[in-house]
C-alpha cells in the first residue's frame, strides 16, 4: 500500500503500530518510512541542498532507519516527530562528514599537485667531466674525496683505483658499503619525516577549512584557531628539519668510517679544494 494513500495525521506512527501488531514486517516498515521521506522532500529537504544532494543523503540515511525503529521509545512524542528529528539531526552529521571528506580530498590533491610540480622541474644538467688533474698526489686525500663521492662510484672503479690508494679492493668496498648503509638509514628517516609533514599539512588545511564554517568569536572557533597555530608551527619546524637532512656522506660520517677525526677530514677536503681552485685558475 502506497504511503501517499494514508490519510491519517500520523502515518508513520500508524505504520509502527501495524508493525508492532505483526501486520507488516520490519523490512516493509523500513521501506515505507524511506518512501515517505523520499516523497515528502519539502518537509524533510535540508536548506541549500539540490535534488541530487538530497538523494545521496537519503541513501546514506537508509541503514539508520532500522536502528531508529529499534531505539524508538514512546515518551510522549509521536513516531512521526521522532523520524522527523532523525532526518534533520542526521543531516547535520552528513554535512559534517561530507565537508571533512571534501576538505581532506582537497588537501590531498593540493599536496600532490605540489609534489608533481616539484618532480616536473627540469633536472639539473651536469657538465661534461673535465680531464683529471694530477695535483692531488696524497692517497689519503684521494680516499677522502672518493668516500665523499661514494654514491657515484662503481665496483669496477674501486677495483681500478685501489692500487693507487695502496688498499685492498675488498677493504675499500667495505668502506663504501658502510656509507651506503648510512645513506639508506637516512633516506628511510627522510621518507618518514616527509610522510609526517604531508599529514601535518593536511591537518592545517582541514583546520583552515573548518574555521570558515564556524561562527567567529565562538568557543569552537577559538579552539580551532589554537589548533591551527600549533599545527603551523609544528609544520614549519618539521620542514626546517627536513631541509637540513642530507643523504650525502658528511665529513663526520667519513671520519667515523675511517676511524679518524672530523678535523682531519676537513683539512684534507680543504687542501683538495685549494688545489682544484688553483688548477682551474
Amino acid at each position: 500500500m502506497s504511503v501517499k494513500k494514508i490519510n491519517e495525521s500520523f502515518p508513520l506512527t500508524n505504520l509502527l503500530n501495524r508493525y508492532s501488531l505483526g501486520n507488516i514486517s520490519k523490512k516493509d516498515l523500513e521501506g515505507h518510512i524511506y518512501q515517505f521521506i523520499l516523497d515528502n522532500d519539502q518537509q524533510f529537504h535540508p536548506y541549500g541542498w539540490n535534488r541530487d544532494d538530497y538523494m545521496d543523503y537519503i541513501c546514506w540515511l537508509y541503514p539508520r532507519i532500522s536502528a531508529a525503529i529499534d531505539n524508538y521509545r514512546d515518551t510522549g512524542a509521536s513516531f512521526d516527530a521522532y523520524i522527523n528529528s532523525l532526518v534533520r539531526w542526521c543531516s547535520k552529521e552528513y554535512r559534517t562528514r561530507e565537508a571533512d571528506h571534501q576538505t581532506a580530498e582537497y588537501a590531498c590533491w593540493k599536496a600532490k599537485a605540489q609534489d608533481d610540480a616539484a618532480c616536473a622541474e627540469e633536472e639539473e644538467v651536469y657538465p661534461e667531466p673535465e680531464p683529471v688533474f694530477d695535483a692531488v698526489n696524497n692517497p689519503r686525500q684521494i680516499l677522502v674525496l672518493l668516500l665523499k663521492s661514494y654514491h657515484y662510484v662503481s665496483a669496477d672503479f674501486l677495483e681500478r683505483i685501489s692500487p693507487a690508494l695502496n688498499m685492498d679492493p675488498k677493504k675499500l668496498g667495505e668502506l663504501v658499503e658502510g656509507l651506503r648503509k648510512l645513506r639508506l638509514d637516512r633516506e628511510e628517516e627522510i621518507r618518514g619525516l616527509q610522510e609526517r609533514i604531508h599529514s601535518q599539512f593536511y591537518r592545517c588545511i582541514i583546520f583552515e577549512k573548518k574555521l570558515k564554517k564556524v561562527a567567529p568569536n565562538s568557543g569552537r572557533y577559538e579552539n580551532l584557531q589554537r589548533c591551527l597555530v600549533r599545527g603551523q608551527k609544528r609544520l614549519a619546524s618539521m620542514r626546517k628539519r627536513l631541509t637540513g637532512m642530507k643523504t650525502g656522506a658528511s665529513n663526520r660520517q667519513v671520519a667515523e668510517i675511517l676511524d679518524s677525526k672530523k678535523g682531519t677530514i676537513d683539512a684534507h677536503l680543504s687542501a683538495i679544494k685549494a688545489k682544484w681552485t688553483q688548477f682551474r685558475a
